[in-house]
Order: C-alpha cells, then structure tokens, then sequence
C-alpha cells in the first residue's frame, strides 16, 4: 500500500466505518471484522504469489497481515518470523512505510510476549520510520503502541498525556478503531486508580463508537471494560457476567486467542468478587491454560494470581499461598508489571498470608 492509498483508507474510517490498515496491498479489501483464520489463509495465499512475482513490496505487505493473524492468533514463534521476514522484504523494496509497520507488528509482538524493553525500542523505531516515510497512520498506531506499553507497567503519568493526544488525533482524522483504542486505554487507567464512574463512562463511549463503526473486536474489549466496573462498583454480578458472555461469541467468531483469554480471566474476577470462588477457579484455570498456550507472560500471571486467591479461598495452605504469590511477585518485577505487582501484595494482605517469603521465582505451581 503506497502512502496516498493509507491516505485513502484513513479517510474512508473517517466516513464512519473502523478499517484495519494492517490489512493492505492484495489483503487491502478484508475488514476489521474478517476472522484470523480467513485472514491468515488468503495471506498466505497471496504471500506466496507475491513471492512468486518477485514482488517484494508486496511480500511485504501481504507479510504484515500474515504476522497480525499469527499473533493474534496465540502462535506467537510463527508471528515472530512473519513480521521479520515482511521488514527484510519492505527493506529490500526501499519501502519506508512497509518498514514501519513490520516492526509496529513486532514491537506489539514484544509487548505481547512481555519483552518490553524491545517493545518499547521497535515501537519507537516504528514511530521514526513512519514519519520518515510520511505514514500518519503507522506512526500514530506506533505512539499508539508505546503509551499502550507504559500503561500496562502501571507508569499511568507519563503516558496519560500521551493517550489524550492520540485521542485527540484519532478523533480529527475520524479513525473510529483508533479512538475506540485511545477511549479504553484512558478508561483503563481510571478504572485502576479508582475513578469509576469516569471509566465506565469511556467505555461505554468506546462501546458505542465501536458499534457505529461496525469494530466488532473494539466492542468485545470495550464490553469487557464495562463488565468489569460494573461488577467492582455496583456488585452487578449478573449485568457483568452478561455482557461478558456478549463479547465472547464475537471472541469466538473472530478466533481472538487473546481477547477471549482475557475474557475468561474477567468472568473469573467477576465470580471471585461475588464469592462463587469455585466457579472463579474454573475460569482462572482455563485462562491460565490458555494465555500458556500463546506464551502470554503477562496474562499467565494475572490468571496465576486469580487462581491463588481462588484456592486459598477454597482452604488452600497458607505457606503455599503465600509461595505461590511471591513467586508471582517475582515474575511480574520480571516483566516490570508495577500496577499488577501492587495486586500481589493487596491479595497477601487481603488473604491474610503477608508479609511475603522471599522467593526464588518458582513457588508453589
């Protein structure tokens, strides 16, 4: 996809409807919406062609999409060569913008994969490159990606101002996926620190801009948002485990490993909040099952951390709870997961099995 054709896409999400730019050159036509499975099979397909020709421009680009539906995918070893080979491919073509967004895709991976110290140097190389090669999109999905990398450390002040800003342009250029990104990330931050009413706000903003524009993965996300403010402010057990179940049909329908992952890691801290800790225990270990599946760090810990408190609630020992959380403890200092670390200490004071033995990093599994 040259520049004027990002130019064009954006403006066709201008008029209304969410668009994927990741999706371009051959894949230029599929939607938000398409599933990963559709979206990896016709990328292949076209990937192949692409190298046939010897088209390396368009290797490239068909590279991208291929590596956004690995990696959403969970199959992240796969992921991680695909967006490899689609920079070598833009880098051989001279396209700077094709460059760009290989190493977005791979500083998402990164992040994904809870190396943020890479995350963070491919997402800032990204933002260059995208400005380098005058793609307004790539860069910002690149700022994008970098505030989203600092927010889920917990470093909620130096990236505030970055997400306002973003939303900001998101909503000049009219790019509704992108303003549904900015809106949840604000709305996440204020849910954390405690301003409930203000997050509950955004995402239901961000779930009714999605619905506009037809951003079925941003209405998951965003309904998942509200499940879980719902549930923590108004004990709405019953609201929260309905719009949960609302967003997993759109989870399965798109096979969006990870969103649904973190969906089931929802349901079990909404049961969890209402006392139905074998039910909560279920659902923590299916989530776990699955963010291991996808090499998930980040949520593997807080699925971990769902299921200590769970078992412990069920009579678990109190040595081994307390293991169990300072090994987790361990880990998230690991990935430099601050917010979620303050979790492991509030559940120790919560579960009355603090203050936590220092641990070696494998604890009680």
């Amino acid at each position: 996809m040259t520049i004027s054709q990002t130019a064009a896409t954006a403006n066709a999400g201008a008029r209304g409807k969410a668009f994927a730019p990741e999706y371009q050159g051959a894949l230029g036509s599929l939607s938000v919406n398409s599933s990963l499975t559709e979206v990896l099979e016709r990328g292949i397909r076209e990937l192949r062609a692409a190298e046939a020709a010897g088209e390396r421009a368009e290797v490239a680009r068909c590279g991208l999409a291929v590596a956004e539906a690995y990696r959403r995918l969970g199959r992240v070893e796969d992921a991680d060569r695909a967006w490899k080979a689609s920079y070598r491919a833009a880098r051989d073509a001279g396209d700077v913008g094709a460059m760009a967004w290989a190493l977005w895709s791979g500083g998402t991976l990164a992040r994904q994969r809870g190396a943020l110290a890479l995350a963070y140097r491919l997402l800032r190389l990204a933002a260059e490159a995208g400005e380098r090669g005058g793609d307004v999109v790539v860069r910002g999905y690149s700022l994008a990606g970098l505030a989203e990398t600092g927010r889920i450390q917990g470093d909620y002040q130096a990236v505030g101002e970055l997400h306002e800003q973003l939303l900001a342009e998101a909503r000049r250029r009219g790019e509704a996926r992108h303003t549904v990104w900015a809106l949840e990330g604000i709305a996440q931050m204020h849910r954390n620190t405690g301003s409930y009413d203000k997050a509950l706000a955004l995402f239901e903003e961000a779930a009714e801009t999605a619905d506009r524009a037809d951003d079925r993965r941003g209405w998951a996300w965003a309904l998942r948002g509200i499940a879980d403010v719902v549930s923590v402010r108004d004990g709405d057990t019953e609201r929260a485990l309905r719009l949960l179940s609302e967003a997993e049909v759109v989870c399965r329908d798109m096979k969006l490993s990870s969103a649904l992952a973190y969906n089931h890691k929802m349901r079990g801290n909404v049961l969890y909040r209402a006392g139905r800790y074998e039910e909560a225990r279920v659902m923590y270990a299916l989530a776990l099952a699955e963010f291991r599946e996808m090499e998930e760090p980040r949520g593997t810990a807080l699925s971990r951390l769902g299921l200590a408190k769970s078992r412990a609630r069920l009579g678990r020992d109190a040595s081994e709870t307390a293991a169990e959380l300072a090994a987790l403890r361990v880990t998230l200092d690991r990935i430099g997961l601050r917010h979620a670390r303050d979790m492991v200490e509030k559940a120790a004071a919560e579960l009355g099995v603090g203050p936590l033995p220092v641990s070696d990093g494998e604890g009680v599994r």
